[in-house]
C-alpha cells in the first residue's frame, strides 16, 4: 500500500472518530499544527523517518512533544502516539493532506487554482471565485498565480478538474491538427 492510501485510510478513520466525539475543524488544526511543527525541524523529521530508530524511543519523544505542545485534541494525540508505536511517523504529512481534503468535502468546499500570465485585480479574482462557486454548487477557496509561460488566457483547475484556456494550449492544438492534416 502506497504512504497516500495509507494516509488517507488513517485519515478518514480519525475524521470518523472526531465527527462522532469531537470537534473535526479543531483535530485537522491539531494535525496540521503538528504536522508542520515535524516538517519545519529537520531532526525530528530523519529521526521519525529512520527506521534504525526503536518504535518506542519514537513514541516516547512524540509525547514530549505533545505535552509541550498544550492542549491538543485527545483523539489526535491518541492517533500521533499510535503512529509511533507501528513507526508510521513518516505518512504524517499524506495524513494531514487527506484529512484537509475530507474536511473540505465534508464542509462542501472545494479548492481552485487559477493560472493566468499576468496578475489579476482583487476584484476579478472575486468574480472568478463567485462564478466558481456558482458552477460547483460549493464554497471555493481560490488561489490566484501567474505564470507568463501560458502567453494569454487562463487555466482554471477546480478539484480534480483542468480548463485550459491558455494560448499555449490554443497553440498546441492549432499545431496538432496542423501535423494530422499533413500525415493524412
Amino acid at each position: 500500500m502506497t504512504s497516500r492510501a495509507a494516509g488517507i485510510r488513517y485519515a478518514r478513520a480519525l475524521f470518523d472518530v472526531v465527527g462522532k466525539e469531537g470537534d473535526v475543524q479543531q483535530a485537522g488544526q491539531d494535525l496540521a499544527g503538528f504536522a508542520e511543527f515535524v516538517s519545519n525541524h529537520d531532526a525530528l523529521q530523519k529521526i521519525f523517518s529512520n527506521p534504525a530508530i526503536p518504535a518506542a524511543k519514537k513514541k516516547a519523544a512524540v509525547d514530549q512533544l505533545i505535552a509541550h505542545a498544550g492542549s491538543m485534541s485527545p483523539i489526535v494525540r491518541n492517533l500521533l502516539l499510535l503512529l509511533a508505536e507501528r513507526d508510521r511517523l513518516a505518512l504524517l504529512p499524506d495524513i494531514t493532506v487527506a484529512y484537509q481534503n475530507r474536511l473540505n468535502e465534508h464542509a462542501k468546499v472545494v479548492r481552485a487554482e487559477i493560472v493566468t500570465a499576468v496578475g489579476l485585480p482583487a476584484d476579478r479574482v472575486a468574480a472568478l471565485q463567485q462564478g466558481l462557486a456558482q458552477a460547483t454548487g460549493r464554497q471555493v477557496q481560490l488561489e490566484s498565480r501567474v505564470d507568463p509561460s501560458i502567453i494569454g488566457g487562463a487555466i482554471a483547475r477546480v478539484g480534480s478538474t483542468v480548463y485550459d484556456g491558455s494560448v499555449t494550449r490554443q497553440l498546441q492544438k492549432m499545431k496538432e491538427a496542423l501535423t494530422a492534416e499533413r500525415s493524412s
